[in-house]
């Protein structure tokens, strides 16, 4: 087994890798190259870090059957067909869509990129009187948007890969792909008649490591066991109700970790790979009773938190309603 790096360590990769972001974008940001002036898109997003969105408008001595968007990193590009839309209330627009894969998706995807972790320049090709015509997009990075219930970046819900668009210096746009951290990814938790089952996912952790996940009281640390079955990188469990409701009397919260069998930190078990802003408020849940096969009644509230994280408070009213 691979032994954890230390905290030391981390910290200097983590430098290390905001440093190198930093030299790729401002080498994407210029605009020589033979690359013209830049121009400002009508439309340019990136939805789930999977789709790429984008219209710009076309220029009247441009021949635009032949257009097309460059993502190009170094030696590696990628060409998405840009297709002539004529609108009633303005003039012709270049269109495309493209499916935007990693390095880490899986492989027969005929024409979709495939974007390593790294900072992708954005041109615009056209063929113009001249020849070919090639603009970079600017952005206007001044104006905010206004806060909505979503965020405007959200990472891939399979991957956790993260791909933005981000302003250079000097207003270019470019795309910005961050690799996910190990990441314990909750993808739902089914209340019944007498507890609560939770299925979740690994992500970004390998495959040479053996996992176990326990439930740990936010006052003092207290740890319970949970039984984990394992299918590859997914895993169910039913929460120990009983253990947690019977550890101390009162009513206690507990968070839930996926640990490995090496030093590794635990990995939280929350739902991370959304553009809800708020989970806690975007996915309210109801106070349960739950009669367990011991005869107890457990009070329980299964939950997020603002973070994402997932927590259950839990209380034995066993004796209150004797």
């Amino acid at each position: 087994m691979t032994p954890a790096l230390p905290p030391a360590a981390r910290r200097i990769l983590a430098t290390a890798r905001t440093t190198r972001f930093r030299a790729e974008r401002a080498a994407a940001g210029r605009v020589g190259g033979g690359a013209q002036a830049l121009i400002a898109p009508v439309h340019l997003s990136v939805r789930d870090s999977r789709t790429l969105n984008i219209a710009v408008a076309a220029l009247p001595d441009e021949q635009a059957g032949r257009a097309h968007l460059i993502v190009s990193r170094g030696h590696r590009r990628f060409r998405i067909p840009l297709a002539l839309e004529h609108h009633a209330h303005g003039g012709p627009l270049l269109t495309g869509t493209a499916t935007l894969r990693d390095v880490r998706h899986e492989e027969g995807v005929p024409g979709s990129p495939r974007l390593s972790e790294g900072v992708w320049r954005l041109t615009v090709v056209t063929a113009g009187a001249r020849g070919s015509v090639r603009r970079g997009i600017v952005v206007d990075g001044d104006t905010e948007p206004p806060p909505t219930p979503t965020l405007l970046h959200a990472p891939d819900p399979r991957t956790g890969t993260l791909i933005r668009v981000v302003r250079c210096r000097s207003g270019r746009a470019v795309l910005q792909v961050t690799r996910s951290r190990p990441r314990a990814e909750l993808l739902r938790f089914v209340p019944g008649g007498d507890g609560i089952t939770v299925h979740g996912r690994l992500v970004m952790t390998g495959t040479r490591r053996r996992w176990r996940a326990k439930a740990v009281r936010q006052r003092d640390g207290v740890t319970v066991p949970v039984g984990a079955v394992w299918e590859g990188a997914d895993f169910s469990f039913r929460l120990p109700l009983a253990e947690m409701a019977g550890a101390s009397p009162g009513q206690w919260v507990w968070d839930f970790q996926v640990e490995a069998d090496t030093h590794a930190d635990p990995l939280p078990l929350g739902r991370w790979l959304s553009d809800v802003r708020d989970p806690s408020a975007a996915c309210p849940t109801p106070f349960r009773v739950f009669a367990l096969p011991s005869g107890a009644l457990v009070r329980a509230h299964a939950h997020f938190t603002k973070s994402g994280a997932f927590a259950l408070t839990c209380w034995d009213i066993s004796k209150e309603t004797s």
